[in-house]
């Protein structure tokens, strides 16, 4: 049988021979590298999955050609030196440099230096001359990755480097011809720095007159187990192991994270996962602790406030009223409802006598991790999170 997609909600979203759910392939307990793969391509370094992404590219291949200057947005993580290494790859001199230098590792006394070069004797301990990084990337491509950060003071002399393509080395009375394309990038709001004064406005505009936002993982969900194979992929050959499987249960806790440090947070936890583990395949007790207990800190405070002050969560459970004859006039409580409190009850205990730690509240209830995630849902206490809007992932048939 090949493979089929299943959607949030558990439809298909794409069958191969016809529109009907397969329950053996639902309940497939493993995924491969394969099927985690399917539907994606790797271009020019990106894995690209998303609609979003593919949007990313389209812009990339209409700049590409052009050896104008590109600003890159995004959060820290997202792959803004992959988009900047596509841009030269798929550009006019693919074979020349790709020089990149993160501005926050700016030294301010040297700054100038470090950036356009400085002459022997410029400065103290200037023993000889230095090309700096405009230079060094001549005839290709320079990314200068987190712009937000560069001073004040040095800012009108890129932008007088990037009108010109000339720049003057430190201590020289000569200026040198640059044959770069400039490519920068922040995760900062450089709009918002304009305005407080503490970025050009003119450098700004001329920065961002080609630009190109790139999404955070949470915006590409549909993304991720593309990138849990190229990953474990990446550490097969790093590590010399040959992983080969992830659980279905450890993949939709990597899908329902959150992801603050987008790719390169979970490029970290692929590469914890597969130094765990100790066979040919993940499982979620292989994966970092913030992932196979996600629910741990989100759930305390709901957890707490289920208590009601400590009040036990089965005090609706009382006699039942009796007419004069004895006869009962009603039954206060039914049996599922005593099982529904005592299972509230029993649960909110064991999270609190563990902290909130769902994996051992769940080692100490006798069930799975997931049953809690269930009854969290159940009882309201998952503050609006739902373990069953994971996207489901890529199954085949077992």
């Amino acid at each position: 049988m090949r493979p089929q997609e299943y959607s949030a909600n558990g439809t298909p979203v794409s069958a191969v021979n016809s529109h009907r759910v397969e329950p053996a392939a639902a309940a497939c307990e493993w995924i491969s590298l394969e099927h985690l793969a399917l539907g994606s391509e790797r271009v020019g370094g990106m894995v690209v999955r998303s609609a979003q992404v593919r949007k990313v590219l389209k812009t990339i291949s209409r700049l590409s050609p052009y050896k104008a200057t590109v600003l890159i947005n995004g959060e820290s993580g997202t792959g803004k030196e992959l988009v900047a290494r596509a841009l030269h790859t798929l550009g006019p001199v693919p074979g020349g440099p790709f020089v990149t230098f993160n501005c926050s590792n700016l030294v301010e006394s040297l700054a100038e230096s470090q950036l356009f070069g400085h002459v022997r004797g410029a400065f103290t301990d200037a023993r000889e001359d230095s090309l700096g990084y405009f230079r060094s990337a001549n005839g290709g491509t320079l990314f200068l990755d987190e712009i937000g950060e560069l001073p004040l003071r040095l800012q009108p002399k890129l932008l007088r480097a990037v009108e010109t393509h000339e720049i003057q080395p430190v201590g020289s009375s000569h200026n040198y011809k640059v044959d770069i394309r400039l490519v920068a990038a922040t995760n900062r709001d450089l709009r918002a720095m304009v305005k407080e004064g503490t970025f050009r406005d003119d450098l700004y505009y001329r920065l961002h007159a080609a630009a190109i936002l790139v999404p955070p993982l949470r915006e590409r969900r549909e993304a991720i187990p593309a990138f849990v194979a190229h990953f474990i992929g990446h550490y097969n050959r790093l590590f010399g192991k040959d992983v080969k499987l992830v659980s279905r249960e450890a993949l939709e806790a990597i899908c329902a994270h959150p992801w603050a440090g987008n790719v390169r947070e979970l490029g970290h936890a692929i590469e914890s996962a597969i130094l765990m583990t100790e066979n040919d395949r993940i499982t979620i007790d292989d994966l970092p602790m913030e992932l196979s207990d996600g629910t741990s800190l989100a759930m305390t405070d709901s957890i707490e406030d289920s208590l009601d002050d400590g009040a036990p969560l089965m005090s609706s459970v009382e006699e039942p009223e009796t007419g004069a004859a004895g006869a009962e006039q009603k039954w206060p409580y039914s049996l599922d409802a005593v099982i529904r409190d005592a299972s509230k009850l029993a649960l909110v205990r064991a999270l609190q006598a563990t902290q909130g730690n769902c994996h051992r509240a769940a080692e100490l209830l006798g069930v799975s991790r997931y049953t809690v995630y269930r009854m969290l849902n159940r009882f309201g206490m998952a503050e609006g999170r739902s373990y069953r809007t994971f996207r489901k992932p890529i199954v085949r048939q077992a």
